[in-house]
């Protein structure tokens, strides 16, 4: 199951090798049959119901099992990966809490719940969790891929390299379940295991796609055979991070007929590299962004900024990283030294610091998706913090979210015509199929670049009803990312 920079193995039973009343025989015929009880067959036709996307009669029997058998371990392994894999992740660590309460010896509920602590963010109980399995089975190749996951995000990239050719090898090419009733679409999806993929499963449907995934950054002694793909999804989004495998899939898929995302592109797209060539555009602000050795800043101090023409206050982030990690805002020269202890990497990024707030303070930072040459808007995020995400913008005020609401129904009646056509030539700058633009205006309606990049990735909104008014923009985008993969099959 992919998800943000990685893809987590998933599976259902919470235990290994759960039988209960289970009763052998031999028919009439001189065929043996096999009885099940009746929780094995309420468990198997739950498993059916999802399988067949009737999701809503599948939770409610996954619901029904929870209520009439709560500690099963294998019930309890089941309804979790249900609730995994349709994103309601806090019933889904709930169940797999009590999987592993009930089955402390199963590798897998163990593996289940480091799966949902890491998608939830709690990279260091994901880690306890995928440690705990491999301590139960040192041989399990799928806490050693989620173990490899967890590390990286806790920068413990040496650490996670061991985890990561244990848990690869012979497994860097993996083909998904499918669930679909009608001749599937296969899907090769490229990703990396040391970070910097988009999260991909809000698009790949699997009653529609059948994705083989490619584990691009490992060094597999045996890798499966590729089987046939209609199309490639180059998943592969952070220049920055992963430069290196970025070169190895374009080497190796840059002239294929349908491709999304040439990794050529993508490679293109470094903050500092962007910086450079999306100045030149007409209506657009973009900070000045310079990558400078960490010696330098340790050695010369502010001079190696003046140099370069930066003043205080400046930002500061280590490259390759997203969602605002080792980003930070440096007020004066002597805050330089301990910014730069502070962060991890070898060069860093210095970024020129371009007030955006309007008189009252406010900050508002728009999105708009690139999905096959389209514009879509995606959201706008409106706060008071210089390092603004709309999951921690004031969103929550009704008046924030009605100026959301009008971006996103019509984008150019908000922004207008010079925005739109500026934000057009970055689409056209990047020569992307899929990709996002986070921005906002200065004082002078120019458009100002935080990012532009294949990074940004599209998550449908929470249940609650307060964000109905974005579900249908929000699906607008997955369908035409959808549409798009299906025009690149069949035009292949």
């Amino acid at each position: 199951m992919a998800f943000g920079d990685v893809t987590l193995p998933l599976h259902g039973s919470g235990a290994r090798n759960v039988v209960r009343n289970v009763h052998v025989g031999i028919k009439a015929d001189g065929e043996p049959w096999v009885a099940m009880d009746a929780l094995d067959h309420e468990r198997s036709a739950a498993r059916a119901l999802f399988d067949r996307n009737r999701i809503g009669d599948a939770r409610s029997a996954y619901l029904a099992l929870l209520q009439r058998a709560p500690d099963d371990p294998a019930v309890l392994g089941d309804a979790g990966t249900f609730f995994f894999k349709t994103g309601a992740y806090a019933a889904a660590q709930t169940a797999f809490e009590r999987a592993v309460a009930r089955a402390p010896e199963s590798a897998r509920a163990h593996v289940n719940l480091g799966n949902v602590h890491f998608v939830r963010g709690a990279f260091e109980a994901a880690r306890a969790s995928y440690a705990t399995a491999l301590a139960l089975d040192p041989d399990d190749a799928d806490a050693h891929q989620g173990i490899s996951y967890a590390l990286v995000q806790l920068d413990r990239h040496a650490d996670a390299l061991p985890h990561r050719e244990r848990g690869f090898a012979g497994r860097s090419i993996a083909t998904a379940a499918y669930r679909g009733t009608a001749p599937p679409i296969d899907v090769l999806l490229l990703v990396a295991a040391s970070g910097g993929t988009i999260y991909t499963d809000a698009l790949l449907d699997d009653t529609v796609f059948r994705t083989t995934t490619l584990v691009a950054d490992v060094d597999d002694p045996a890798p499966p055979p590729l089987p046939p793909h209609d199309v490639i999804f180059n998943a592969l989004a952070d220049a920055d991070r992963i430069p290196g495998a970025l070169a190895a899939m374009d080497r190796r898929f840059g002239n294929a007929p349908a491709l999304i995302n040439p990794p050529y592109h993508v490679l293109a797209t470094t903050r500092a590299g962007n910086a450079r060539r999306l100045a030149a555009i007409s209506g657009v602000r973009m900070p000045r962004i310079a990558s400078i050795p960490r010696a330098s800043l340790l050695r010369s101090g502010a001079t190696a900024l003046t140099m370069r023409e930066f003043a205080f206050p400046l930002l500061l982030r280590s490259p390759g990283y997203q969602t605002g990690r080792h980003f930070v805002r440096v007020e004066h020269a002597d805050d330089l030294a301990a910014a730069v202890d502070a962060l991890p990497g070898d060069p860093l990024l210095a970024l020129e610091f371009v007030d955006v707030r309007d008189a009252a303070g406010t900050i508002r930072k728009y999105r708009m998706m690139i999905v096959g040459g389209v514009l879509y808007p995606m959201h706008l995020a409106i706060g008071d913090a210089w390092k603004l995400h709309y999951v921690t913008a004031r969103m929550d005020e009704a008046a924030n979210r009605a100026e959301d609401a009008r971006f996103l129904a019509d984008p150019a009646a908000v922004l207008g015509a010079n925005v739109m056509a500026a934000l057009g030539a970055i689409r056209d700058a990047l020569a992307l199929d899929y990709a996002g633009i986070d921005f906002s205006l200065d004082a002078q309606g120019r458009v100002v670049v935080f990012e532009a990049n294949a990074t940004m990735i599209v998550l449908p909104p929470g249940p609650e009803p307060i964000w109905d008014y974005r579900r249908a923009p929000v699906a607008r985008v997955i369908d035409a990312v959808r549409t798009m993969l299906r025009e690149r099959a069949l035009r292949r």
